[in-house]
């Protein structure tokens, strides 16, 4: 051991990594080399890399985001306000960055009747317990731990209320559900002007609603398609989407059916945040790490020479990235009403 550097390769690794982070060269939110890449860049074996990404969360220098990868965790300016270890990893900036709070939050005038956002009004003669914020408690505890944590006794809890009490506010759990999701919309409107081209306005109201389910991963499987809830502020998604398309000629009918398949398509893609947290949270791996414990499994498979696509590709790695993807797909569907309303080049938008 004399003479040698008696540091691990992994260590080695994370110092290096590390550095970049400090450096600024990977700003928070950028995503770290895979479990994959860094056994490409750095010549070591999957566990090594692993271990690697194991040391950098248990720092607290990085986190992972379902869907994107492993990232650089942001460094609050003010300790006091760091992100609970119980919110979730992949929320974005925005995101409520607290847990539920039980501390009473002013009022303000009267409740409207379903549908519409909740406000501060009080009911039935409850000091302090008002239907915007039992329906804030239960958006946090839905972000932050699943729709199913989510119960009239579970949010009366986070509230320091009796049961009962809610019941003066909200009809049972299905009223609350539908107002959690008009509320979780609302924070994000639509322009009030939609840009000029039918492309960039579905454009618009697609990474508005993407971003709305990266916010809330609860909120896609919520959301059905064959029974439809009446959310008013979604509304205005399916007007905006409407409207685009009129405007260059699509009936009514071939129009909502355009949209219904956009909608659909992020919404389906956006369930896969929640199921994965899900999954985390039951096995304790990220998407990576569980990969990781099924690449002999693959391989073997891989190697009889009957898929040689799906073996050159093992070999080059894939990292899956739900942004691109969605994106990517996003692209392409929008290439399609291209063609359908007749635009012969699809290529420059």
């Amino acid at each position: 051991m004399g003479g040698g550097s008696a540091v691990p390769r992994y260590s080695q690794i994370v110092g290096e990594l590390r550095r970049r982070i400090e450096a600024g060269e990977l700003a928070p939110g950028d995503r770290v080399p895979s479990t994959r890449e860094i056994t490409r860049q750095w010549g070591v074996a999957m566990a090594t890399a692993t271990k690697v990404l194991t040391e950098l969360r248990r720092e607290g220098v990085v986190h992972a985001v379902p869907g994107v990868g492993t990232v650089v965790t942001a460094v609050p300016t003010n300790p006091a306000a760091a992100t609970p270890a119980s919110t979730p990893a992949h929320s974005p900036a925005h995101a409520p960055a607290s847990p539920v709070s039980r501390a009473a939050r002013p009022a303000r005038s009267a409740a409207p009747a379903r549908p519409g956002a909740p406000s501060d009004a009080t009911a039935g003669g409850q000091t302090g317990l008002t239907l915007a914020r039992i329906v804030r408690a239960a958006v946090l505890v839905a972000d932050a731990e699943g729709l199913a944590a989510v119960s009239m006794r579970r949010v009366a809890a986070e509230l320091g209320v009796a049961t009962m009490s809610l019941y003066r506010h909200v009809t049972d759990k299905d009223d609350l559900l539908v107002r959690m999701m008009d509320a979780a919309i609302a924070e994000r409107p639509l322009p009030t002007e939609p840009p000029p081209g039918w492309r960039e306005a579905l454009e618009v109201a697609a990474r508005q609603l993407w971003g709305l389910f990266r916010i809330h991963p609860w909120l896609a499987p919520a959301l059905s398609l064959t029974r439809p809830q009446l959310i008013t502020s979604a509304l205005a998604y399916s007007e905006w989407v409407l409207e685009a398309l009129h405007a260059r000629g699509l009936d009514d009918q071939t129009a909502f059916t355009a949209h219904l398949t956009l909608l659909n398509y992020i919404r389906g893609l956006a369930q896969n945040l929640e199921t994965e947290r899900e999954a985390e949270a039951q096995s304790g791996l990220d998407s990576e790490e569980w990969m990781d414990t099924q690449e002999s499994a693959f391989q073997s498979t891989l190697d009889g020479g009957r898929y040689p696509g799906l073996a050159r590709l093992a070999k080059s790695g894939y990292d899956l990235d739900l942004d691109g993807l969605f994106e990517f797909g996003l692209q392409r569907l929008l290439d399609g009403l291209a063609v359908l309303l007749g635009e012969g080049d699809t290529s420059g938008d």
